[in-house]
């Protein structure tokens, strides 16, 4: 590409990192989630949510378990400051919820802050400046001791103003843009914070290290976050948090790995929402814990439901392939992946084992509101006979014999290859009915019956062609003799080949479904199903059916 020369690497390695945390193989339990979704993702929409809606996601996300919420920048808009006010007044907090604002360090906007907090239970008031290089080369034209100054003044009027209000108020300080800005003067500003604010084991202090704009690999902010936390002064107060932007693609990865680095809390959002290309998706991040036995803390079991109420009041959409939470995450349309996972299902039921290790599937979609018919096994043009199969089995109470999943799965890929469309489950069986059950034309058995006779002699009473007739012939059991004599009449070319039957438990429990295999002349098979609530009826159905798809 042209211009690459334009481009350099814009971040500072850690000075003596010692990556201890490249040791450790997994996250051993959550951290501290903070959902800011109505301050970082709302800012990110191009119509702002208004205050009933804000009413609608803080109910959520109450509901799904997250004990700090992020509610936004009070003073920045009346909407803001009144959604603070409406949660406050209406006592809409829980007890076991803090509500954290974003301030400024200007002593009019801390004012309001605090204003928009009186009487909070909970609250969290979130100070920060920008600290990088380019924002103090560029924007603020200030030195590193302004800068300083600029945050340790922001943090003394954040403490004299929590002696005026009433409330329960911890504080936070981020230094925006510290992934652009020298490990050294990250830990020389957010110390000066501290030496402020004195936090104590009561009244402890978030450090927030923000992932503001991503500027290199996560392995180099695991190690300015393992940095920080081996460093920063008060280190046993002071809860270290992170909150990744997701530039480079990688807010999941910056995650996992400060939080193995030693970071105690993470920011984000549900589905990834967060301006430019997003924050760290929450979502993910739980469930890949999860995913590795380690219980994430929060409520993602109905994430259809999230979805449901996140897209309408944010007018956003979720992402179909993203992890977890789009609908096809889960699905296979692949043949090679739905047998797979056919058999690892069957393999589970049997009780080999009671860890999930389904091939293809991370987790069980169950546990987070998935239904397999619906949401993982899908069926195309792509698909296989294990999927077909198991849709028919799992929907219907059909469990084909393995020879007939081959041909019913080859006749619905070509419905669907010539519509060019995915079939669902019904438009599954639809086809699967038409084309092999209980088939009566231009062949159907009336009547029958049986005596014991040179094995077994039936008479049969049937219509071919539009013409009734009774014939009577010998087998050596029932269908065999009811076979000899559709043979003896029709003059058709054809033997039993195979034939299976089961109870039908979906509907009736008293039906019963049988499957019937015959090969012609040319040792070409085909297939027919019966159901009856008669056993042998349902097999001479299923022979019947056959013989007519033989016929056509």
């Amino acid at each position: 590409m042209k211009n690459v020369s334009k481009y350099t690497r814009q971040f500072f390695n850690a000075p003596a990192a010692s990556m201890n945390w490249t040791k450790k193989t997994h996250i051993d339990k959550a951290p501290v989630w903070c959902s800011v979704d109505l301050r970082d993702g709302n800012q990110a929409l191009i119509t702002p949510m208004n205050l009933d809606e804000k009413l609608e996601f803080f109910k959520l996300l109450v509901d799904i378990g997250f004990k700090e919420i992020e509610i936004g920048f009070p003073a920045a808009s009346e909407t803001e400051y009144d959604f603070c006010r409406t949660l406050i007044e209406q006592d809409m907090i829980p007890d076991d919820v803090a509500i954290q604002v974003l301030t400024q360090s200007r002593e009019h906007i801390i004012e309001k802050t605090f204003d928009a907090l009186r009487g909070c239970k909970n609250a969290i008031v979130h100070l920060y400046n920008s600290t990088s290089v380019a924002q103090r080369e560029q924007v603020f034209r200030k030195s590193k001791e302004e800068i300083i100054n600029i945050a340790v003044s922001g943090a003394k009027l954040c403490k004299e103003y929590r002696e005026k209000y009433e409330g329960n108020f911890r504080f936070e300080y981020s230094p925006e843009s510290f992934t652009g800005t020298e490990p050294e003067f990250a830990l020389e500003i957010c110390n000066a914070v501290l030496d402020v604010w004195q936090p104590t084991p009561k009244d402890k202090v978030i450090i927030n290290l923000p992932v503001t704009v991503q500027v290199s690999m996560p392995h180099v902010y695991a190690n300015q976050v393992e940095y920080m936390c081996e460093n920063i002064k008060y280190r046993e107060n002071v809860v270290i948090s992170t909150h990744p932007h997701n530039d480079r693609g990688c807010a999941v990865a910056d995650a996992e790995m400060a939080l193995l680095a030693g970071a105690d809390r993470v920011e984000g959002t549900l589905f990834g929402n967060g301006e430019r290309t997003g924050n760290v998706d929450i979502i993910t991040l739980a469930m890949n814990m999860f995913s590795q036995g380690v219980d994430p803390q929060l409520d993602f079991s109905d994430i259809p439901s999230i979805a449901d109420v996140y897209s309408r009041v944010t007018n956003m959409s979720v992402y179909e392939r993203l992890p977890y939470s789009g609908k096809l995450v889960f699905a296979a349309f692949s043949g090679s992946h739905q047998d797979a996972i056919a058999k690892g299902m069957k393999w589970r039921e049997k009780g080999h084992t009671e860890h999930w290790t389904v091939p293809y599937l991370p987790i069980d979609p169950k546990d987070v509101g998935r239904e397999y018919s619906a949401d993982v096994i899908r069926i195309n043009s792509q698909s296989g006979k294990g999927g077909i199969g198991y849709i028919l089995e799992k929907n219907f109470g059909y469990d084909l014999p393995k020879k007939m999943r081959e041909t019913v799965g080859y006749m619905v890929k070509s419905i669907s290859d010539h519509k060019h469309k995915e079939l669902l489950p019904d438009e599954v069986y639809a086809i699967f009915k038409e084309q092999f059950v209980d088939i009566s034309a231009p062949l159907n058995v009336i009547e029958t019956h049986y005596v014991q006779h040179n094995g077994i002699e039936a008479t049969v009473s049937l219509t071919y062609n539009g013409r009734r007739a009774s014939v009577t012939d010998n087998g050596n059991g029932r269908l065999d003799a009811v076979s000899n004599a559709i043979r003896s009449y029709t003059g058709l070319d054809f033997s039993l080949n195979s034939y299976t039957e089961h109870a039908l438990e979906v509907g009736s429990a008293s039906k019963a479904v049988s499957y019937v295999e015959i090969i012609d002349g040319n040792d070409k098979s085909f297939w027919g199903t019966g159901i009856d609530n008669d056993i042998i009826i349902s097999s001479i159905k299923a022979l019947v059916s056959a013989v007519n798809n033989m016929l056509k």
